[in-house]
């Protein structure tokens, strides 16, 4: 594949479901937080940046995102320009990954570490959190939805009690609830239309929807692997535990 036809799919938005799934959600910390952790995100909205560069058959990603900097302003976000943008990130191609808003509470955790280099695009500021390499199959196939996609990272997402949970459950029990949604698909999806969102999944057959408020606090943690997915607006999930 030739840097044109690579820099075409990404400005296409065909990055989303492969680059999306493979991030770690927190790489390196957050601005103002110790460690690699952060608070008081429920239904706080954020964007992110993936950059991509072609290296021989393979392809690095780079992720970039407003996490402890800014709620990602929305006319700075959707006034950025994509050519500019590629090119000042020095990139073949980019893929703008955003709106989405948390429906963790918290975050903490570890991985790969970035170099904690900030940019500004259109006068966003963002971190470098995490650098992915792929191969260039994964840049163009993309990842189907309502298919889980093994993470590799090491984290816990705190949900609180009193607040809503909105949850898949696979044929098989597997349960998987919702960590972000997104405003990428339906542009003016917010968190009051999530209780009636089954209704508009084009739900597998032997899946559901459905949702809940929390009697105490839950964690959600991932030891070295997370399973995630996406749905039809690119809402995504992470697999709970197996019940014991």
């Amino acid at each position: 594949m030739d840097k044109p036809r690579l820099a075409s799919l990404c400005r296409a938005g065909l990055l989303v479901p492969a680059l999306l799934l493979s991030a770690p959600a927190l790489a390196a910390p957050l601005a103002g937080e110790a460690g690699g952790s952060r608070s008081g995100l429920f239904n706080r909205r954020y964007c992110e940046i993936i950059s991509v560069t072609r290296s021989g058959l393979r392809a690095v990603a780079t992720v970039y995102n407003t996490i402890g900097f800014n709620d990602c302003p929305a006319a700075a976000w959707t006034g950025i320009d994509k050519n500019a943008a590629t090119t000042q990130l020095g990139a073949d191609g980019i893929d703008l990954n955003g709106p989405r808003y948390w429906l963790i509470d918290g975050i903490a955790g570890k991985g790969i570490s970035a170099t904690g280099k900030t940019i500004a695009v259109n006068g966003i500021t963002m971190a470098e959190r995490a650098t992915l390499d792929l191969s260039l199959t994964q840049v163009m196939g993309g990842k189907p939805l309502y298919t889980p996609t093994e993470v590799k990272r090491d984290t816990v997402f705190t949900f609180r009690a009193g607040k809503p949970v909105f949850e898949l459950t696979d044929p098989d029990g597997h349960v998987y609830r919702m960590q972000s949604y997104s405003q990428i698909v339906n542009t003016t999806q917010t968190l009051d239309d999530l209780a009636g969102l089954g209704t508009r999944l084009k739900l597998p057959r032997g899946w559901t929807y459905a949702t809940h408020v929390l009697s105490k606090d839950e964690d959600l943690v991932a030891t070295g692997v997370a399973h995630v997915l996406q749905d039809d607006f690119l809402n995504t999930y992470q697999r709970l535990p197996a019940k014991q």
